[in-house]
């Protein structure tokens, strides 16, 4: 599964299936179900030298992740799901992030923690070809997969930070499962768990985030992406992302 990505052959890091026993909702298909890849990560990628020094420079780093189309048991696959950590100690704010769907459909989960054991708001973000995604600071995330065609999507994320997976673990996955036969199930090991609301993306022009261009391409005014090393400065963005 190596991905040409300009002129390089890219090895991905490779999720399994049995590294998401720990946050799936049917544990009990693991018993019998072999193993095997359930997604690919293609970390820190540029088409040119030149592209490379921008992201280093401004302190990005552009992803690829491949989801072939697969269910785990009653559950669609998914990713892990995680936090991020904050921008910085004084505060509130955690690092964002920007999707966009290459190809296929994409469901993104995203969750914001009142407390260890609770979320107070979950949102159900439906996502087609071209579309763009934002999870907002302090939100975790999961990506699925709802259909029978792979899902290729990209990110661009602050590179200067490591990914937070243990309140996943901790909780048995996200706030919700989406399971095969369309329901969304509420986690009961949270506590206290909102009615899920369910959105779609729409263009931010204002950021360069339109469904005919593509992302990657913001390379050339990489200063748009500000909102994602600098989210304290862009708090009328995130405000208006999914309150339609």
């Amino acid at each position: 599964m190596k991905l040409k990505f300009g002129e390089r052959l890219i090895e991905p890091e490779i999720r399994r299936l049995y590294d998401l026993r720990d946050v799936a909702f049917d544990s009990a298909w693991f018993e019998g179900a072999p193993d095997r890849d359930a997604y690919y990560m293609y970390r820190d990628l540029s088409l040119t030298p030149t592209d490379a020094e921008t992201i280093t420079r401004y302190q990005l780093r552009y992803d690829i992740t491949i989801i072939p189309p697969l269910t785990m048991g009653l559950e669609f696959v998914k990713t892990y799901g995680h936090y991020h950590p904050r921008v910085n100690p004084k505060l509130r704010y955690t690092y964002p992030e920007l999707y966009e769907v290459l190809d296929g459909d994409a469901h993104y989960l995203l969750q914001r923690a009142k407390n260890e054991y609770s979320v107070d708001d979950v949102i159900l973000v439906k996502a087609t070809r071209g579309d763009k995604v934002v999870v907002p600071p302090n939100y975790g995330h999961i990506t699925i997969n709802p259909s029978e065609r792979t899902l290729k999507m990209a990110n661009w994320v602050c590179r200067s930070f490591e990914s937070l997976y243990e309140p996943y673990t901790a909780l048995h996955g996200g706030a919700y499962y989406e399971l095969i036969n369309g329901r969304l199930l509420h986690n009961r090991a949270y506590h206290n768990v909102p009615e899920i609301r369910v959105a779609y993306p729409f263009d931010v022009p204002d950021q360069g985030l339109v469904k005919r261009k593509p992302m990657y391409e913001l390379i050339e005014e990489a200063c748009l992406l500000e909102f994602l090393t600098a989210p304290e400065k862009h708090s009328p963005l995130f405000r208006e992302l999914y309150s339609r």
